[in-house]
């Protein structure tokens, strides 16, 4: 196995469809300009309310990428 470096960088993604979706618009969004993004971690959960309902969620992810040599 190689050894690497990793950097991180924070990012929170929201959606109306649910925390897993607000993820993976984070991650998305992120991969239009992150280049060997590799892991990500959990850091925050939140939800909107709206008239007594979830109107969406939040999440706050730890986003780890490999630096290029």
């Amino acid at each position: 196995m190689t050894e690497h470096v990793y950097k991180h960088i924070e990012l929170t993604g929201s959606s109306p469809e649910g925390f897993e979706r607000a993820i993976e618009r984070a991650l998305a969004r992120a991969g239009e300009s992150v280049r060997n993004m590799r892991w990500f971690e959990v850091v925050d959960t939140r939800g909107f309310i709206a008239e007594g309902k979830i109107a969406y969620w939040q999440v706050t992810i730890k986003v780890g990428f490999t630096i290029e040599e």
